[in-house]
């Protein structure tokens, strides 16, 4: 028996969940203020037996506030679990990888996850992502600039965009 435990920080984006493991890896994230929300994206093999409300989750908590207020690499250490197939698990590993202030298409992230020509399948990862923001799929756009999907909306895509580039 595993007891996950949730919190939601307001943000300037919006309500923020997470659903934390016991070890403190975050199973599911996103802007919402609904934990069914979330839920359904955590992996079964995942799935906690229990999940309670708590005001804080820690380190999940910490970087979610610094990022909001400005500190965009605050996420960059937090522990994520999902899974999937070896494509998938992949390409949510590179998603890590693209820098803030710095989106690429979905056609340079299926290059970048080793199968150029694999677009679909890298818009998918970024659909299946259960750790939004951890993973930050937010940062994958459409060729020409424009925003794509998000499942938390794409005002809350272009928050995140927004915030995330260098003003000069």
């Amino acid at each position: 028996m595993s007891i996950a435990h949730t919190s939601t920080v307001d943000t300037p984006a919006g309500p923020f969940t997470a659903v934390v493991a016991p070890d403190g890896a975050v199973l599911a994230s996103g802007w919402t203020g609904d934990i069914a929300l979330l839920t359904p994206q955590i992996h079964a093999s995942l799935m906690p037996s229990e999940i309670t409300p708590r005001a804080d989750l820690g380190d999940v908590t910490k970087a979610v506030v610094a990022y909001h207020e400005g500190d965009l690499t605050s996420i960059d250490t937090v522990e994520v679990r999902q899974r999937s197939g070896p494509f998938l698990q992949h390409a949510w590993d590179v998603l890590r990888t693209v820098r803030p202030g710095e989106p690429v298409t979905y056609s340079e992230y299926a290059e970048l996850s080793g199968r150029p020509a694999a677009i679909r399948a890298a818009a998918s990862a970024c659909a299946r992502n259960s750790a939004a923001l951890f993973v930050p799929c937010h940062r994958v756009i459409r060729i020409g600039g424009n925003l794509g999907g998000f499942r938390w909306g794409l005002d809350v895509k272009r928050w995140l965009l927004a915030h995330e580039t260098p003003t000069p």
